[in-house]
């Protein structure tokens, strides 16, 4: 790979780390370059079809999507983060998507209403109940060696950081498989070193912002007030 690559990044973005840390494990050479989603460059515009985060660019190429994103790095850097066996690197291109399905669902958690919350946040946990069910010994998802679904969750388990200083929801009661792997997963550099340092506090505005019950039980405690 010889074309300079750029990340065109924003702090929050959870697709956007997905990247960022198969570049990491990969060993590949980039720079970051983080944007301002509420008030797009003309530029970004131009290379960004659906105005989203991330995109890479390789040389004066642009690729968006971060799935799309993360193959052409399996494709075209090693280590190799897929499985070998087509089956089982469908199996895991499956559970990418239900990683993103997990983000859909932890949004609306944060910006469920007093009504809504704890339904979404049973959601959750009925998501995560699938996938302890099909989780091994560890430490990551296919065991000793990570994998791009490892990139996707580790940043999906980021806001649990903040979720559960707020409150108990209930999220991992009966998941030891899945606590163990969220903690492996937090602790492993590429996923620790794919946010910026004032990422749980821009988080934390983040969520104030949402005028949503979660906010407001946060609002109530000294931490936010």
């Amino acid at each position: 790979m010889s074309a300079p690559l750029v990340l065109v990044s924003h702090a929050l973005c959870p697709y956007v780390q997905r990247a960022a840390i198969v570049l990491a494990e990969k060993g590949v050479p980039f720079e970051r370059l983080d944007i301002d989603l509420a008030d797009k460059p003309d530029w970004f515009r131009k290379i960004s079809p659906l105005a989203k985060t991330p995109v890479l660019l390789v040389g004066d190429a642009a690729i968006f999507e971060s799935a799309v994103i993360c193959e052409y790095l399996e494709d075209t850097a090693l280590p190799h983060l897929h499985p070998t066996n087509a089956l089982q690197r469908a199996q895991h291109r499956s559970w990418m998507e239900f990683g993103s399905a997990l983000l859909n669902s932890i949004g609306a958690f944060y910006t469920a209403d007093d009504t809504a919350l704890t339904a979404r946040a049973g959601e959750i946990r009925a998501r995560f109940q699938h996938v302890e069910a099909v989780l091994g010994e560890g430490p990551y998802f296919a065991g000793e060696c990570f994998s791009i679904v490892d990139a996707v969750f580790g940043p999906a388990f980021r806001y649990f950081d903040l979720f559960d200083a707020i409150g108990n929801f209930g999220f991992w009661d009966g998941l030891p498989k899945l606590q163990h792997w969220r903690h492996a997963l937090a602790r492993r550099p590429s996923v620790a070193g794919a946010v910026r340092p004032d990422y749980p506090e821009l988080l934390g505005k983040f969520l104030l912002a949402r005028h949503s019950a979660l906010s407001r039980r946060m609002a109530s405690m000294d931490a936010w007030a």
